[in-house]
């Protein structure tokens, strides 16, 4: 069942009043972020009943008013890609016990919804079965319109596994924008995003940049600098990168759907 609610009356999700962010954010799983700092929050009011869930394959800071993740960080890189290659996908989903039952997505939330229980951190990204596992835990996932979760969104993901493959080493930030006063929520309880974003940073390059897409069925991707992302989302996705790099962007493959990529052969 959906419901629309006033998302001002519990939590102004985008306000981007806040001119700056707060202290460096703390962290218990620094080998998922570019030099060992997770994101920032430039919206302040983004804090709200947030925790740090650090997996193995990536970590999520997950927000209780939502019941979404507000980000997923991994570190992706070319030995990962290729030893997940070919691993049997683990895909049973289940709420994640490391959240209390009042702030967490249950499956039942997602019952009948007309949306995709559509993943942050990428499934195909997983490097063995903990990290599967892990991975399609409902604190990975948000409400996800499915032609887009299994259109360009897929082909975002893919774009971005290609890029790791050939760079090497890319940082990579994924989450959820909820623009509006008037936000639809499933369930009784897990709000459904308006757009969706992925950040890559190479550190090797010193190069950035971000595709950001609409959660709609029709919905093409952009590319935005992370300066420009940042503004939107309200939050500081690489907090050591140097401004400079956040304000050029990087080259972004364009996203292919899987159809394209098996009739061209490539993946």
């Amino acid at each position: 069942m959906k419901f629309i609610i006033n998302l001002l009356a519990a939590l102004t999700i985008v306000s981007l009043l806040a001119a700056s962010p707060v202290k460096a954010q703390q962290t218990g799983c620094p080998e998922h972020f570019a030099n060992g700092q997770p994101p920032d929050f430039i919206n302040q009011k983004l804090i709200a009943k947030t925790r740090e869930i650090c997996y193995s394959g990536f970590a999520v800071k997950h927000s209780g008013v939502t019941r979404t993740p507000i980000y997923a960080a991994e570190h992706l890189t070319r030995d990962r890609i290729f030893q997940g290659k070919g691993l049997k996908r683990q895909s049973k989903f289940h709420p994640d016990e490391n959240i209390p039952r009042s702030e967490r997505a249950e499956l039942r939330h997602y019952a009948k919804s007309g949306y995709d229980r559509g993943h942050v951190a990428p499934s195909a990204d997983m490097f063995d079965i903990q990290s599967q596992y892990e991975c399609f835990s409902l604190s990975n996932m948000v409400p996800q319109v499915p032609e887009n979760n299994r259109g360009p969104w897929e082909g975002i993901e893919s774009a971005v596994r290609m890029m790791a493959k050939s760079k090497g080493d890319l940082y990579v930030v994924t989450g959820p924008i909820y623009h509006g006063s008037n936000i639809e929520q499933i369930g009784g309880s897990v709000m459904v995003p308006t757009k969706l974003f992925k950040a890559i940073y190479d550190p090797q390059r010193k190069e950035a940049g971000a595709y950001l897409i609409d959660n709609t069925a029709d919905a093409q991707p952009q590319k935005v600098t992370i300066e420009e992302l940042e503004k939107i989302a309200g939050i500081s996705m690489f907090p050591s990168v140097e401004a400079s790099v956040k304000s050029r962007l990087m080259r972004l493959p364009e996203p292919r759907s899987y159809i394209d990529r098996k009739r061209k052969g490539g993946r």
